[in-house]
């Protein structure tokens, strides 16, 4: 282990003086940089060897887990396998090498990709028009919402300012409409994992239907369930003037099946990055495309320049051609049968607090068996040693130990029966030696830390933990 440097930082292994580059005789002549653009100090960089460069980026890679090194069940994230055909598409230098501000004449081939992609994501979800540009989920939801905001100035109805929003909904829902200006207003949820339609109506009558906005809704919802009371949601709130806006993050399990714009939706969007298969580990690249109904196309904002993250809609476009019309219905299904069967295979030992067919994803309670002391973050931990990254944790927040499981669509029965049985055996350990499970993982380069120390005071640069040291 340590022959490998595990650990290590790239400042630790400088070495003053060592370079491991040369550089060819300057041909180019000086050039005198202004006083205030310069330097007064050297540059903190690491001295080293080529060597030792190249063997610490790779032992570095080594280390990264995604779903090309094995089972990546993680709930309401949706990361599927990524297609290499996709990959070679969006790499073929005619796209790669294009340039936004390159003479129009010859970008007509993007441009028509673009299009494309656009008319299949109508055709998919019903709706009458999409925009490329938003960078990322979170960014379309800002977009939509923006939409929504511009539909009810352009008639006059300025006191419309409330958003609705699930207890369950995703924590981006509530983020991105404040910071596009509107107020939250949270509904309930039944016992039963779905919006409560009663309480919602005492809602209205409570806020003022007239200063609702519109009300977001992610279908199947974090819990996995479909949404059955949306005719009536979205009459209630289509009656008092207001828009609905559904999360598309959940859209996976919905593909072939069932489509927004039929429900009654009229701004949406979509992680291109989750439901048609592009890498988004480690926080991007994404893209949350924008769909809208007949009519509200006129309030699309500019929210980044050209067409967003191009390469992105490329691999999400050559995905849907490759399954085409008469696949790409088989998407939901699937994902839906795998998560039932790792659901049903796991009920006996883990709480399922809602005991119903799921779609896409399903969520325990933590152990069954509360009285080891074994928590839902321990579980995670112990995960890691056998192999697996881990599942979604304490989220959502309905329940104190949630603990979230999405196996997609991709994986086979062989994986789903392997993974169930570490599941069932750190159950097992939990009972007969729960400090194996409370102190992993074990395997891995860095043992348990400090979840919390490290979020409230991360340790960022190098000189920053020298200092600390040196304290």
């Amino acid at each position: 282990m340590n022959n490998r440097l595990y650990g290590n930082l790239i400042f630790e292994l400088s070495q003053e003086g060592r370079k491991g580059y040369s550089l060819p005789k300057n041909r180019f002549g000086d050039y005198k940089v202004p006083q205030e653009l310069r330097r007064t100090d050297d540059a903190a960089l690491p001295e080293c060897d080529e060597m030792t460069v190249v063997r610490h980026y790779t032992n570095l890679s080594a280390n990264n887990f995604g779903v090309d090194n094995g089972f990546y069940p993680l709930g309401s994230c949706t990361m599927k396998y990524n297609p290499k055909i996709n990959e070679e598409i969006a790499a073929l230098p005619q796209f790669q090498n294009l340039h936004p501000l390159q003479p129009a004449e010859t970008t007509k081939g993007a441009e028509a990709v673009c299009t494309l992609l656009c008319r299949s994501l109508c055709e998919l979800t019903g709706l009458h028009a999409f925009t490329l540009k938003p960078f990322a989920g979170a960014h379309g939801e800002l977009t939509g919402l923006m939409v929504i905001k511009k539909y009810h100035e352009s008639r006059g109805d300025l006191q419309r300012t409330k958003v609705i929003v699930p207890d369950s909904a995703h924590g981006t829902n509530p983020a991105s409409a404040a910071v596009c200006g509107l107020d939250i207003v949270e509904a309930k949820s039944l016992a039963d994992g779905t919006i409560d339609v009663e309480a919602l109506k005492e809602l209205l009558d409570a806020v003022g239907s007239h200063s609702v906005a519109a009300m977001m809704m992610t279908n199947p919802n974090t819990l996995g369930l479909f949404e059955q009371q949306i005719p009536a949601i979205e009459k209630l709130i289509h009656d008092c003037g207001a828009l609905m806006y559904y999360d598309g993050a959940n859209l996976n399990p919905m593909l072939g099946v069932a489509r927004p714009g039929d429900m009654g939706f009229d701004v949406m969007h979509i992680n291109l990055h989750k439901t048609f298969s592009t890498p988004h580990g480690g926080g991007g690249p994404g893209a949350g495309p924008v769909g809208v109904r007949k009519g509200l196309e006129s309030f699309f904002p500019k929210v980044s320049p050209y067409h967003g993250n191009f390469a992105v809609a490329m691999r999400a476009y050559a995905y849907i051609l490759s399954l085409g019309r008469e696949h790409i219905k088989d998407i939901g299904p699937l994902a839906t049968l795998n998560a039932n069967y790792i659901k049903e295979s796991l009920k006996d030992v883990y709480e399922l607090p809602i005991d119903t067919t799921c779609c896409h994803e399903f969520v325990f309670d933590g152990l069954k068996d509360k009285s080891t002391g074994v928590t839902t973050m321990d579980v995670a931990k112990r995960l890691l040693d056998y192999g697996y990254h881990a599942p979604t944790i304490y989220f959502p927040l309905l329940f104190h130990e949630s603990l979230m499981i999405e196996p997609t669509e991709n994986e086979s029965k062989e994986t789903l029966d392997r993974f169930i049985a570490v599941m069932r055996q750190i159950a097992e350990e939990a009972k007969t030696h729960p400090e194996q499970v409370t102190s992993a993982p074990h395997n891995t380069p860095i043992g348990r830390v400090d979840d919390v120390l490290a979020a409230k005071h991360p340790v960022v640069t190098y000189r920053q933990m020298a200092r600390q040291e040196e304290n």
